[in-house]
């Protein structure tokens, strides 16, 4: 196997030789690739810095001449995405390695994360035990503490890299048992105050031959759902909980960006959406929630949770914004709406229970909607089984009205 160990081989050119070495021992083929900017590399590359910049049509001479190690790392961070992308295209590596300080982390990060889901994938960083998202995104690259700064060879740092060159040999040595089925492919999304609904619309759904995949609505949740959707392998899109646009709308702490919705609308993927949790935003504990929401309606979900009940306003504003991204959609999708209650806890005689709140945003969400995108408006709650199976039915009918479609040649 063929495992690219990825580093800047100026300073970093001993460590990385030492993985190198511990790779070749376990009987696979170490590709250096150098993306150091400064002094020349320490350790002779697999593939030059030059061959890198290249990679990305970069003139790493241009480059160097501005004498900014900023715009270095940032050129690199083009760079190494573009080779590794290629050399994965190319079946040339089977699985990568990089160690690093912040410069080699984010170089070396930004590669891993245009590879895909599955691929071996493994960064010692000197920042792995602090919050990584902005390392990790929504791929599945293992972040391992460095212990050590990655500055020479010592009796710790031995340890730790030869674990981690085991560690990723390791990992290219692992098969995948492969898919059990080759049924096509649901997403949903949930959050425990619609677990109920959401498992039911599965059984349903399951039934029907379909695979369902569950993520979590926590930013990073909802972020990882619309990556898979947008790789082409889902064949329907069961958002029943779109709780994280309350967090980006009013400023909570599980947003999941500006996109948020937008992956099944712009490429046609088959979905239905709902208001699910849309009454509530995320906080940590009740000391961060900021001053301007005092004097509001709180629920104190856990000791580090702190839930903040949407207002009519605000309901209002998600309730267009969730419109104007579903408006986007190029393929089929239904709307389904909750009326007695869009969670558990804004049930009747629950503590998040505004029916006002609620109707402000299913009037904005009705009102903002295309005219030919059926919306139905249901009296019951969100985790009543009827409204469940309602879910999984208009999903089922707008996978079977995209095939139709495709059968007909209108795409």
């Amino acid at each position: 196997m063929n495992i690219a160990v990825l580093g800047t081989l100026d300073t970093k050119g001993l460590e990385h030789a030492f993985v190198a070495d511990q790779i070749r021992l376990r009987g696979h083929h170490p590709v250096l690739i150098d993306v150091g900017t400064g002094e020349p590399p320490s350790t002779r590359p697999t593939v030059t810095r030059e061959e890198v910049a290249a990679a990305a049509g970069i003139s790493l001479t241009d480059v160097l001449a501005k004498r900014d190690r900023g715009v270095a790392v940032a050129a690199m961070s083009t760079a190494a995405p573009a080779l590794l992308a290629r050399l994965h295209a190319e079946g040339r590596i089977d699985g990568v390695i990089s160690l690093g300080g912040g410069g080699g982390t984010a170089i070396a990060t930004a590669a891993m994360r245009v590879l895909p889901i599955g691929f071996p994938k493994l960064m010692v960083s000197t920042l792995a035990s602090g919050n990584t998202a902005q390392y990790v995104g929504v791929k599945d690259i293992v972040m391992m503490p460095s212990i050590v700064d990655v500055a020479g060879l010592n009796r710790i740092s031995r340890e730790i890299l030869a674990r981690a060159a085991g560690a990723i040999c390791g990992m290219v040595e692992t098969h995948s048992p492969g898919a059990e089925s080759d049924q096509p492919l649901i997403v949903a999304s949930m959050f425990g105050n619609t677990t109920d609904c959401v498992q039911q619309a599965k059984k349903h759904l399951e039934a029907a031959g379909y695979e369902v995949l569950v993520f979590h609505a926590t930013g990073t949740g909802g972020r990882t759902m619309e990556s898979l959707i947008e790789s082409g392998m889902v064949s329907g899109v069961l958002d029943i909980t779109t709780t994280e646009w309350a967090d980006e709308v009013v400023g909570g702490v599980l947003g999941a960006g500006p996109n948020r919705l937008e992956a099944a609308a712009s490429h046609g993927v088959p979905a239905v959406v709902c208001p699910g949790c849309l009454d509530m935003v995320n906080f940590q504990a009740p000391e961060t929630v900021p001053d301007r929401f005092k004097g509001r309606t709180f629920y104190h979900h856990n000791p580090q949770v702190t839930l903040l009940r949407t207002n009519a306003e605000e309901c209002r504003e998600i309730g267009t914004v969730v419109a104007e991204k579903i408006n986007l959609s190029t393929g089929p999708v239904e709307v389904l709406l909750p009326l007695r209650a869009i969670s558990i806890i804004s049930a009747p005689g629950q503590p998040f229970h505004d029916p006002a709140a609620d109707q402000a945003l299913f009037d904005s969400i009705r009102s903002g909607l295309r005219t030919d995108i059926p919306v139905h408006s249901l009296d019951t709650e969100i985790n009543a089984p009827e409204f469940a199976k309602a879910c999984a039915d208009a999903l089922l009918r707008a996978i079977a009205a995209a095939q139709a479609r495709m059968d007909s040649g209108h795409l």
